[in-house]
């Protein structure tokens, strides 16, 4: 069952949906946070609660989630209660997805790449694409979900760790260092200690870590720091002077944001 999904108080612009709680924070935060100072309600939906990580518990990492959605400026973060390491694309999950899709109405829906070394990563991905299409089935009944039919007009995948040429990048230069500290926030992740002591990085090398993947994206589009998304339908452009492109000195990337 469900841990923690009450719905929003009005629909949402943008949910990020993913495994783990400190996934958003990895991948698409800087973004989150940059669309909430331009006055957008963002919301992160996460599927698991963790509670089988190497480190920390479930309770710990629930109470550094509200502290991160804090500082990324979040109007609301929910968590839908599926099995940790063991996310499957099974028509349940879908179907409960769906329902929380519902229920928050976003209109442009974050997920992960859909590919990627941890299961229970690159499952989401598809878990959320596939739920935000079932979401809008108007003959399509959701268990314990009221809320009518809806379908969110976009769907993208945060690509930072996918190593694939992104569709766009979003510019966080001003939104870097509070990004890193809504990640910096999971202490039961990257605090050092024993356990998983051979996996994770030291704490003092995160921040080096995550500033060179960050300064690597902004590279491409002009800019210090950037989060790679790809599309997986074409991107509708009416006017083209919206859009920013310099193919000699930034790559072509497109940065609709």
């Amino acid at each position: 069952m469900p841990i923690s999904l009450t719905p929003p108080p009005s629909a949402l612009d943008v949910l990020a949906i993913a495994a783990h709680r400190d996934d958003v924070e990895q991948t698409c935060g800087g973004t989150l946070l940059r669309l909430a100072g331009a006055g957008a309600v963002t919301g992160i939906l996460d599927l698991t609660a963790g509670e089988t990580g190497t480190r920390g518990s479930a309770v710990e990492r629930g109470l550094e989630a509200e502290h991160a959605a804090a500082i990324l400026k979040v109007a609301w973060r929910g968590n839908l209660g599926l099995p940790d390491g063991a996310l499957v694309n099974s028509l349940e999950y879908k179907h409960r997805l769906a329902a929380a899709i519902r229920q928050t109405r976003p209109r442009i829906v974050i997920v992960p790449y859909p590919h990627g070394r941890h299961p229970d990563h690159y499952t989401a991905g598809t878990l959320g694409y596939e739920a935000a299409f079932l979401a809008g089935l108007s003959k399509l009944d959701l268990p314990e979900c009221e809320a009518p039919a809806f379908r969110p007009a976009t769907v993208i995948y945060a690509s930072l760790y996918s190593n694939e040429r992104p569709s766009f990048i979003v510019d966080i230069s001003e939104q870097f260092e509070a990004r890193l500290q809504s990640l910096l926030a999971y202490r039961s992740q990257y605090r050092d200690q024993q356990a998983g002591g051979g996996i994770f990085p030291a704490e003092g090398d995160i921040p080096a870590r995550v500033e060179a993947i960050a300064r690597n994206y902004g590279m491409m589009i002009g800019v210090r720091y950037g989060e790679p998304y790809i599309s997986p339908t074409p991107l509708r452009v009416g006017d083209l002077r919206t859009l920013e492109i310099d193919t000699f000195t930034k790559g072509g990337i497109i940065t609709p944001f």
